[in-house]
């Protein structure tokens, strides 16, 4: 949509110069058919003084002065005059019975023939075209007034542009209303309304998801008091675990609902590959993690991330590979810049990017582990690639 916009102000200001170029061209065509039209009939105009000079002369035996000066033609007399222009026509070998040229911007004509031998200077000008001038001075100004108008009316539309730019880097408080009548202000306030529609919707959502942890967060509380009076030391450590987990899961949700509604601040800092892993293995609350996880660090490597989100990536990764592996056990191997989570498990059944969709169909869980894992890598601009070798599931972040 915005490469269309940019290229419809391309297209814009295409037109509108051919316009202006062929407007231009317009005007010196029209001026030079006028000058060679005005050269046609003045050369005509300048044979017909020449042809009643001649007559005037065979019956009168004199030159009709008052004639030559009523034709804006004058008489050139002097005699040193004479002499310069009759040796330039010579020098241009156009010294014959009829002959015109311009002598130091003079229109000078040559009649010699068995009578008289005449200079005439012919004094008539092409008209200065100020008509036709103020005309197109008057067109041209309207086809620029014109184009800055058009690209004026297009100014809203950049501001809309900017305006869902910002929208969909998740700022919902944006206003882009207008009382213009035009087909822009309908895009703007149909989007106002989208985007009016959108913020309750999300708002809404956030509130039903916060209402909900914030419900569970009381018999969590009420559970672990309860457990507290279990005579039973095991039973005890066995509730409190139980209560512990539940009070991570909804942590995690509230992190969940911050990702997909963008509504988080990232803090980016170098960490160990290896530490992550550490950090996100006791977020499994899994008794003796050695049983279920191997871990490998061949090169350990620092990577610049927000700890809370990528150690969730980790959990979620790890605690599928647990999962679903056949033997209940994963290897992670930390090397050149990558993490290696490998389990001994039947290969997917579906292509990697099936998997990113939320709630994607799952008999252990809702389906949402590597939906976050994706949310989560895209923010910190890293990939999830996976292959499957030798009955064994690879999953490689990179």
């Amino acid at each position: 949509m915005f490469n269309g916009f940019r290229s419809l102000k391309s297209k814009i200001r295409l037109i509108f110069s051919l316009t202006l170029i062929l407007l231009a061209l317009l005007f010196v065509a029209s001026i030079k058919y006028d000058r060679a039209k005005y050269e046609e009939n003045n050369e005509m105009h300048e044979r017909l003084v020449s042809h009643y000079l001649y007559n005037y002369y065979l019956v009168y035996g004199k030159i009709d002065e008052a004639y030559l000066e009523s034709q804006n033609f004058s008489l050139i007399k002097d005699k040193a005059k004479m002499v310069q222009i009759e040796h330039y026509f010579k020098e241009k070998n156009k010294y014959k019975k009829y002959a015109v040229d311009n002598y130091k911007l003079q229109r000078i004509l040559l009649i010699n023939n068995d009578k008289f031998r005449l200079f005439l200077q012919n004094k008539n000008k092409p008209k200065y075209p100020l008509k036709r001038i103020i005309v197109f001075t008057i067109v041209f100004l309207l086809i620029i007034l014109l184009y800055f108008w058009v690209i004026k009316s297009l100014k809203p539309l950049s501001d809309l542009k900017n305006k869902i730019k910002t929208f969909s880097e998740g700022n919902l408080d944006i206003q882009c209303a207008s009382d213009k009548k035009d087909e822009i202000a309908e895009v703007a306030n149909e989007f106002d309304h989208a985007v009016t529609m959108i913020r309750e919707l999300l708002q809404s959502r956030q509130l039903f998801l916060r209402a909900i942890m914030h419900e569970l967060k009381t018999p969590i509380g009420k559970g672990r008091l309860v457990a507290e009076m279990l005579p039973d030391e095991k039973s005890k450590a066995r509730m409190h675990s139980i209560f512990e987990r539940l009070n991570l899961l909804i942590d995690e949700f509230a992190k969940i609902e911050k990702i997909t509604s963008k509504n988080f601040d990232l803090t980016i800092k170098p960490y160990k590959m290896s530490d992550l892993v550490e950090a996100s293995i006791d977020l499994l609350m899994i008794e003796t993690p050695q049983r279920y996880i191997t871990m490998h660090v061949d090169k350990d490597y620092s990577v610049n991330v927000d700890f809370e989100l990528f150690t969730l990536i980790l959990k979620n990764l790890l605690d599928n590979g647990i999962k679903y592996s056949t033997d209940k056990h994963i290897t992670i191997i930390i090397d050149n810049d990558q993490i290696q989570i490998i389990n001994q498990a039947e290969p997917l059944k579906e292509p990697l990017e099936n998997y990113f969709k939320p709630f994607h169909t799952s008999k252990k869980g809702l389906g949402l582990g590597l939906y976050i894992v994706k949310s989560i890598l895209d923010i910190h601009k890293m990939e999830l690639h996976y292959r499957h070798e030798e009955g064994k599931n690879i999953f490689t972040v990179v």
